[in-house]
């Protein structure tokens, strides 16, 4: 044993990720004493600019939509009780098949080989007994989610720390509630197309293929509050406009898919630190 705090590594693509995806397990292994580090990836400069402008349209400002994002990060992370925010500060290439995919020095161009070995720095440095991330399509097909697994992954297999490693996912249950609390307080929001619905309907895990569900229920006012900390961003706004109640009810259970594991901890589990602790 040493006297090195237990730490958890959270790789995400851009400010909010970390509110949206884990912002309950932050603070609730915060709580708990444990040491939270946060990676970001990107600048968030291709996100909505003040008033809602998009990316393309006139007055939008990626230099400056990217400062806004930094400021809202810093408070997220102080609402969440993040111990440690690393920015790698690739530009934000926005979402698949947009002309920024392909700008130089977008995180989606950049060679996998250079994120990773500074990604795997950090490692290093922190030596993280859990690492959480996307899976393979960055949950749901984004450019910079996709590449901030490639480089953790990458960056996994340059060093010799053997941490649990976690991918993030939601419970097809959980998609389908998702659903029904939209068409609720949008009862006229058109029907999606056919292929859209189909897409919709392969994202996240039926229930009985997650292996770690972590109650974060106790801690879902802090990700409301964190999420609400990046209010500049559109589609934030629907969680938001739920009210911290039915956020919790519907939020307050992360889920995991645990992809690498030494400790040989039982599965289904409800805690990223079985076995570690």
């Amino acid at each position: 044993m040493t006297d090195r705090p237990l730490t958890l590594m959270a790789v995400h693509a851009h400010p909010d990720d970390e509110a949206t995806g884990t912002g309950g397990v932050l603070a609730r292994y915060a709580a708990e004493g444990i040491r939270t580090v946060l990676v970001t990836c990107t600048d968030g400069g291709c996100g909505d600019g003040p008033g809602g402008v998009k990316p393309g349209e006139p007055g939008h400002d990626p230099a400056a939509v990217a400062l806004m994002r930094r400021q809202e990060l810093e408070a997220s992370r102080d609402v969440l009780k993040i111990s440690e925010l690393e920015l790698l500060d690739y530009a934000d290439s926005g979402m698949m098949g947009w002309p920024s995919n392909d700008t130089a020095g977008s995180f989606w161009q950049t060679p996998v080989a250079e994120g990773a070995a500074r990604l795997a720095e950090l490692m290093r440095h922190y030596r993280p007994d859990v690492v959480v991330t996307y899976d393979e399509n960055g949950f749901y097909g984004h450019p910079d989610h996709i590449q901030a697994h490639r480089i953790t992954m990458a960056a996994l297999e340059l060093t010799e720390l053997t941490p649990k490693v976690y991918w993030t996912t939601m419970p097809r249950s959980g998609m389908q509630r998702f659903g029904e609390i939209m068409r609720e307080l949008h009862p006229d929001m058109p029907e999606p197309d056919p292929a859209e619905a189909a897409a919709m309907a392969e994202i996240g895990l039926p229930d009985d293929e997650i292996t770690t569900w972590v109650d974060t229920t106790a801690f879902s006012g802090q990700k409301f509050d964190a999420l609400a900390a990046h209010a500049s961003q559109g589609e934030n706004i629907f969680f938001l406009k739920m009210g911290k109640e039915r956020f919790g009810e519907l939020m307050g259970m992360e889920t995991f898919v645990r992809v690498k594991d030494a400790t040989g901890a039982a599965v289904p589990e409800n805690d990223l630190f079985a076995g570690l602790r």
